[in-house]
């Protein structure tokens, strides 16, 4: 008998799983979202599948919905992981999601064994292929003899060179506020062999300058990345840092919002008044002088690319329209939201390296893994496929009987990762990597 999915949230990355999951099994699927529009659209009349409208909230209806399948896919916020995670233990059935593990999530751990439920985590991008691509590495070296002694790992969803067309060298495909908010995040990882700390305040003066296939990237150090030397297994390495990619120049762009108070909840009061005048009242300028002073506030000259990038983005436009109440990190994003979305027919990128330094008994090993995805135009984005198909790949190799582990996992273990990156290869997401020998 046909297993069944249920698929929870049919927002911008659920395409790709559906489509694949359609084609490549004999699964049948159920895809709830809060607006069963957007579920019955990605369905797309498929005779295996069916759309429900679900508020995550309503408990019996996501039972029952969840008591109907073989396995929940969640592609919630993660917050409400958990929320899934209980009924999944209740009608015993397997998860996966692409987001980080919880505290809550990790507290079902014992029981979903005692259950020989799989609760599989991280299984996306970044969480996801990073792992995986990561471990095959670690492991090869560990498996030839080797120690691995730094390892640096950059992940970025950018536009592509061609659809870098702004001063921000940035695109939303969706709502900038987690980009924006991951601003005021302080980060810490291993150099030297020592825990470095970075507070939020210096991130963005922390951001290292790389090239990658002749193209000029900054990478930022990304929350904390010291837990990998336990979950990678590189106990006493040198240097082991996760970080965030972006296009060269966003640290500045950054440093300016920062110092300008944007990316703070000062409260701005409804009323009629401009970007200007909003702009002047948080940073405590004088509005009539708004370019020359944002420019000295910035220690930079009126010219600046800076400056030019803020005047592109309309803070000082000094047209008068009606706002609600309020904060300035959600006006920024509502107003980057606008400026910086995709136009119709232009590629997002996915762009992903691992760099490893690594000694032998007879010889040192640096190597380069570097993967570069794009979206496909008016199809799907860059950013759906490589957070979707992993997932996707995942819950077929579950329900096939493919992955015998149990528990909440993530994909460090060859049982996962080398099924699941063979099958991607196929699909067209493939890292190209590079040996240098001394």
């Amino acid at each position: 008998m046909s297993k069944h999915v249920l698929i929870l949230g049919a927002g911008l990355v659920s395409q790709p799983i559906i489509d694949y999951l359609f084609k490549n099994t004999d699964f049948n699927l159920t895809v709830a979202d809060i607006i069963e529009e957007n579920a019955a659209k990605a369905i797309d009349n498929h005779p295996r599948g069916k759309s429900a409208a679900l508020d995550v909230n309503n408990a019996d209806l996501l039972g029952q919905l969840v008591a109907k399948s073989d396995l929940v896919v969640s592609l919630l916020p993660y917050t409400l992981h958990g929320i899934v995670a209980k009924h999944c233990l209740q009608a015993d059935k397997h998860m996966v999601n692409a987001s980080y593990v919880s505290e809550e999530m990790k507290s079902f751990d014992a029981e979903a064994r005692e259950k020989n439920l799989l609760f599989l985590c991280e299984i996306g991008l970044d969480p996801g292929i990073d792992h995986m691509s990561a471990m095959q590495i670690i492991h090869s070296v560990q498996k030839r003899g080797g120690k691995i002694d730094e390892f640096v790992s950059v992940c970025g969803g950018l536009p592509a060179p061609e659809a870098n067309t702004n001063p921000f060298g940035y695109k939303f495909s969706w709502s900038p506020k987690g980009v924006l908010l991951a601003g005021n995040n302080p980060a810490q990882y291993i150099d030297g062999g020592a825990l470095k700390k970075i507070s939020a305040q210096d991130l963005f003066h922390s951001t290292t300058p790389m090239k990658i296939d002749g193209q000029d990237f900054e990478a930022y150090p990304n929350r904390d990345s010291t837990t990998y030397e336990e979950i990678y297994e590189l106990d006493g390495i040198n240097l082991l840092m996760r970080g965030t990619l972006r296009y060269a120049g966003w640290h500045k762009l950054i440093l300016a919002l920062k110092a300008l108070n944007l990316l703070t909840e000062t409260a701005v009061p409804a009323g009629r008044k401009s970007y200007a005048e909003i702009l002047a009242d948080i940073s405590g300028l004088d509005v009539s002088h708004l370019r020359s002073e944002v420019a000295l506030k910035l220690k930079v000259s009126e010219d600046d690319e800076t400056v030019n990038a803020l005047e592109w983005l309309g803070l000082f436009d000094k047209t008068s329209i009606e706002f609600p109440a309020t904060n300035a990190i959600d006006l920024l994003a509502e107003v980057m939201n606008e400026k910086m979305a995709y136009a119709e027919g232009e590629r997002d990128m996915v762009a992903l390296q691992h760099r490893f330094k690594a000694t032998f008994s007879d010889h040192k090993e640096e190597i380069t893994s570097t993967l570069f995805d794009y979206g496909i135009p008016n199809g799907n984005s860059s950013m759906a496929r490589t957070v979707s198909l992993p997932l996707a790949i995942a819950v077929k190799l579950i329900l096939d009987g493919k992955i015998n582990l149990t528990g909440v996992q993530i994909p460090v273990d060859p049982i996962i990762y080398e099924p699941v990156l063979s099958e991607l290869k196929t699909l067209g997401i493939e890292f190209s990597e590079e040996i240098v020998k001394s």
